[in-house]
């Protein structure tokens, strides 16, 4: 797999690598199975495919670093805050050993990167999370990076871009988890009334705390095909309620059909939309 934000040492900006046509090199299982259609795929042709399903398209999780490095230009990623760790505010049994198991892991301190990149030449200030951190959860130092994000942005009078993944807020923080979706949300409101493009991208899954915050507040909101979106899961919905929900009811082209999200874009056609939108909402574009 790509891992483009393994850090061994700490450094001021994350360097992606040097674009190139051909991902063979790359340490992975030789052979990948599509858990949606059980398809077996050499890992190397899925890579030359953006890691989709070459039969029935389905997308496959990425990190955040290798959808950083799929929609923005060459070389051109600087991280903000990566220091920020998470804590443990409660002092909630296990938290601290969790939290640093997944900065072993995945190479991150948190559940979402965030930074100034180019798509196309076009600035913009990104946030991408990843759900191999904790099932890219939301805690305190989530909340923080994504409020710093919107901020910077609006002083810097850039459009954002910001892709979810995550299984809701974290529940090792309690009420200060909850509190982050208060607190994303009113950034997202002080970004807007500048006038100024916020463009999310739901990838799968986005559910809980996220989905009901700054994940479904964009003036744009894209996702790619078969994403799970909601809040709880429809088990849940269904003891809640006492009645059935409707098969498919939490997927992206559930949502599309009623008016939830503007657009279902392919992998392979993100980076190229993305730039579309950013030239058409920049200043004298």
């Amino acid at each position: 797999m790509l891992d483009i934000f393994n850090r061994k040492q700490k450094k001021k900006y994350v360097t992606l690598p040097v674009h190139a046509d051909d991902l063979s090199s790359l340490t992975v299982p030789a052979v990948k199975r599509c858990p949606r259609c059980g398809e077996r795929t050499q890992q190397e042709d899925l890579n030359q495919n953006l890691k989709v399903c070459p039969r029935c398209e389905y997308h496959y999780p990425l990190s955040a670093g290798e959808r950083v490095w799929m929609i923005t230009d060459e070389n051109s990623f600087e991280e903000f805050d990566a220091e920020l760790a998470a804590a443990d505010p409660l002092g909630f049994p296990g938290y601290a050993e969790k939290a640093a198991q997944a900065r072993e892991e995945t190479g991150l301190n948190e559940a979402v990167v965030t930074g100034r990149a180019t798509i196309n030449g076009y600035p913009v200030v990104l946030a991408v999370m990843d759900n191999r951190f904790m099932m890219g959860s939301m805690g305190s130092v989530v909340g923080e990076k994504v409020v710093r994000a919107l901020e910077r942005a609006g002083e810097e009078r850039l459009p954002v871009i910001m892709l979810t993944a995550s299984g809701g807020a974290r529940m090792q923080e309690g009420m200060i988890s909850l509190m982050q979706m208060a607190k994303t949300s009113a950034a997202v409101e002080r970004f807007s009334r500048q006038g100024l493009l916020y463009i999310v991208v739901l990838t799968h899954p986005t559910t809980g705390g996220v989905t009901a915050s700054f994940a479904t507040l964009g003036d744009i909101i894209l996702t790619e095909p078969g994403t799970m979106i909601g809040f709880a899961g429809p088990r849940v919905i269904e003891q809640t309620i006492g009645q059935k929900v409707p098969t498919g009811f939490q997927q992206a082209e559930f949502f599309l059909e009623h008016g939830m999200i503007d657009r279902i874009v392919h992998r392979r056609e993100m980076k190229e939309l993305l730039g579309k939108l950013v030239a058409l909402h920049s200043t004298g574009g």
